[in-house]
């Protein structure tokens, strides 16, 4: 019996030791102040080469459906908005100079992008065409997803997800093995780590992104628009916030109004220095 506590001691231990030594911090905080530390167990340069694969695999699948746009008016667009958007990486890491940025536009009805770990940019055509984006609008998504990218969110909730294992591993040994406490514990978590760490990653990622667009010069105002399109877009659909892993329309439109006297006199200062180019 003492032998086992002392088993289960020396593991917590263990899982504590290694939980503060994976802590770090991805970014620095720009204006808008993002400063979390996190909590990161994988090394970043194994979910960068996963992600290429998978990012690879969903390009092959697009381009077999005659789906993957590779030039034309919009994906000319993208790339340009792009182009302005990455160098600003830089204000918060300076490792995104040597990242093999790419952008991927898929012809489909889909309401959504995305930003993979490295910079792998995809777009769906459904986005842009459904909600009517602006170049503001669509830099508002792209900055929001690159900044996913440059927090590495991914690889941070691969992180939770090696820990929460490590807990239940923990659960069974102090429960003896009872499959129902472990199943407990398996619920806990993910209502205690998996949804409240999601809701504020999305939130670092619109603070990120609205700083982004701003110091490329693209109105961060259009993140808001961008909001209210979205939820007209889906009304109805969402479940109620609570049981969501992101926040509502409505509290980005909150958070997002509360950061722009943080954002808007670098759009101003960058509207100068585009007007003189």
């Amino acid at each position: 019996m003492q032998g086992n506590i002392f088993s289960i001691r020396l593991y917590s231990t263990l899982v504590l030791i290694t939980f503060l030594s994976a802590c770090a911090n991805t970014t620095r905080p720009g204006a808008v102040g993002v400063n979390r530390s996190q909590f990161m167990m994988i090394s970043s340069s194994e979910v960068d080469r996963l992600s290429a694969i998978s990012y690879n695999d969903q390009n092959e699948k697009a381009k077999e459906k005659n789906a993957l746009v590779t030039s034309g008016p919009t994906y000319d667009r993208l790339k340009r908005i792009a182009n302005r958007l990455i160098p600003q990486t830089g204000e918060f890491r300076d490792d995104t100079r040597q990242w093999n940025w790419q952008l991927t536009l898929i012809n489909a009805s889909t309401l959504n992008a995305s930003c993979a770990p490295g910079g792998k940019i995809t777009f769906y055509t459904g986005i842009i065409e459904q909600l009517n984006l602006s170049d503001d609008e669509i830099a508002a998504i792209m900055g929001h997803e690159i900044a996913h990218a440059l927090r590495e969110h991914g690889r941070e909730r691969l992180s939770q997800a090696m820990a929460q294992s490590a807990v239940t591993n923990l659960a069974l040994a102090a429960a003896g093995g009872y499959g129902s406490a472990v199943s407990a514990a398996n619920q806990v978590a993910q209502y205690v780590l998996v949804l409240p760490n999601s809701r504020q990653n999305e939130s670092e990622a619109d603070a990120i992104g609205l700083e982004l667009a701003a110091r490329a010069g693209y109105n961060p105002r259009a993140a808001i628009s961008v909001w209210q399109k979205m939820i007209k877009a889906t009304e109805g659909k969402n479940p109620p916030e609570f049981l969501s892993t992101h926040p509502s329309g409505e509290t980005r439109i909150e958070q997002l109004t509360a950061l722009m006297p943080s954002v808007e006199p670098l759009y101003q200062s960058s509207k100068k220095v585009t007007a003189k180019q």
